[in-house]
């Protein structure tokens, strides 16, 4: 027998033994960049001490007040999101601006779906994410919590 009979073991989570929590997001005044990356931060569980990268382990997200996010510098006028549908003259681009006037959500699951893993965990991932324009939301069901991103600094 030797002196370190102590065994240590790594615990990694499982779909079935994984609770998942539900947060509220307020948009207003937050800058789009900084904001889509701490939810997709959440949406992936990385905020949680059992993540496990292969297990989809992260909480629901609703964000609310989507049509007041912010953009730094000169982004509003010059940044462009493009579309392609796959035919000849398909592809289409619309200007940050607009795509925030026309559709504040879409704009919101554009960019905190550019930041998760591209692939089937990915897309059950981007299913946890509720955007909604106003301040109003209809989850209050599942007693969302306030997330706070600046509980760790």
């Amino acid at each position: 027998m030797g002196l370190n009979t102590l065994s240590y073991k790594t615990v990694s989570a499982k779909k079935e033994t994984v609770e998942h929590k539900w947060y509220v997001v307020d948009a207003s005044g937050q800058i789009a960049g900084r904001l889509f990356s701490r939810v997709a931060s959440v949406l992936r569980g990385k905020h949680r001490p059992d993540y496990t990268p292969h297990v989809d382990c992260g909480d629901y997200v609703i964000v609310i007040n989507a049509d007041k996010i912010r953009f730094t510098g000169s982004k509003l006028d010059k940044k462009e999101y493009v579309t392609f549908s796959g035919y000849p003259g398909g592809q289409k681009r619309i200007v940050a601006k607009d795509l925030l006037s026309k559709k504040p959500r879409r704009l919101t699951e554009i960019g905190v779906r550019g930041m998760l893993p591209k692939n089937r965990l990915g897309r059950m991932m981007i299913k946890k994410l509720f955007v909604y324009e106003g301040a109003e939301h209809p989850h209050e069901a599942q007693k969302p919590e306030e997330f706070n991103f600046y509980s760790n600094k």
